[in-house]
Parts: structure tokens; sequence; C-alpha cells
């Protein structure tokens, strides 16, 4: 072999060697695909579907109950912007209409019917409602857990956390016999709830409670 050809031999080695050595280069894998049945943060859940633990709550959802406060202000008009607290009745009293419905609509339906009312008395209302506290948010966890009572919630919670919140089971809870009871306007429901199923088999178990529930640990 002459010496340009091994000259040529030894850079083609070279090469190779470098092409497979811990400097060559790999193509870009593409990111991990999210799990499945996860969401985006802050994307409201799909209609009929319970929203996912810790995930942010689209405005438009929230249903105003007795007890909080609403902001209503009318653009240009301080006589007709104030603070009120909605009564147990779930009316609100504001001047020129009175006694508004407020509870069980969203604050952007208050907002329209408040509009459509001010309409007669003020050229292109401009009303907003803002929801300032929450008090209508309540749950009741009674039976065998050590701290029971009624609770009063900032935001959405599970079974689950509504229990801890109660400070857990005691040791003779009959934890697959656990019960909600939830009132949906005409009559109350009896829905069963599973503690062990919840943490070990089916998380989708542990459902989003709703305000007035009661949760029964027998």
């Amino acid at each position: 072999m002459t010496a340009r050809a091994q000259w040529i031999f030894a850079l083609l080695l070279l090469v190779i060697l470098a092409a497979s050595g811990p400097y060559a280069q790999t193509p870009d894998q593409p990111p991990a695909a999210p799990p499945v049945g996860s969401q985006p943060q802050g994307r409201p859940a799909a209609p009929g579907q319970a929203p996912v633990p810790g995930q942010a709550i689209a405005a438009d959802e929230y249903r105003i109950g007795p007890e909080d406060v609403l902001d209503i202000s009318v653009w240009k008009n301080a006589e007709l912007t104030r603070t009120v607290a909605v009564r147990p009745d779930g009316r609100i009293s504001v001047p020129l209409l009175n006694d508004i419905q407020a509870a069980n609509m969203t604050p952007m339906q208050l907002r329209d019917v408040l509009a459509k009312g001010y309409s007669k008395y003020v050229s292109d209302a401009e009303v907003s409602v803002i929801v300032r506290e929450i008090h209508s948010f309540k749950v009741s966890v009674v039976g065998l857990v050590k701290n029971p009572g009624r609770y009063e919630l900032r935001s959405q919670a599970t079974v689950l956390e509504a229990l801890a919140l109660a400070g857990g089971l005691t040791e003779f809870a009959k934890k697959d016999r656990i019960v909600v009871f939830r009132n949906d306007g005409r009559r109350w429901l009896r829905i069963a709830f599973d503690y062990n199923q919840a943490i070990y088999d089916n998380a989708e178990q542990n459902f989003q409670l709703r305000p007035g529930d009661i949760v029964i640990v027998p």
C-alpha cells in the first residue's frame, strides 16, 4: 500500500470514528405526548365532563348563590353602582329595579338582565357584575370523620378533598358505604362513593361536589 493510499485510509477511518462516537448527532426527539385523559391547564372541561381537580374553571361556569357578595357597576352612573349581597331567597335589591333574581345565574346572565332593566331608565347602559366574595359554596361532611361539620369552599372540591377537610375517616368508618346526598332542585339524589376504589382502582370515582352536597360516612 502506497503512502497516499495509507493516508486516504487513515482519513476515512477518522471520519467513521467521528460519526459513531459520543459527539455524533442524533435526530431531535418529538416531545412526549401528554398522558391519556389529561387536559391543558386552564382549559374548561368538555360539556358534560367534570372539571379536572386543580384545573381553572371558566368564569361563565360559576353560578351565583345565596350570601355571595357582588359588585354591580353601571358605567358613568355612580348612583346605580354598588356592592350587594345575595339574600337567602336568592334575590338582590338594586335601585329602580327593586328585587332581581340572582341565584343560579352566571355573572354574565345577571349582567344582561340588569342591562335590559336599566335600559328603560339609562340610555346605552353598560353594566358589569363581579363576584367579590363567594360564600354560597358549602358542603357538609357528617358521620365517622374526625371533624364533622359544614365547610365553606372557595373553589371546586372533590369528595376526597372534602373528607380531608373533615380530618379524614375514623378507624371504624365503612369506606365502601359512603354516600353523597345532592338536591337537584326537584328531589334528593343518593350517590354512592367507594373510598378504596377512588384511591386504588378508579380515580373517576372521586367526583366533584356541588354546593349543598352532604357527604355521609357510616
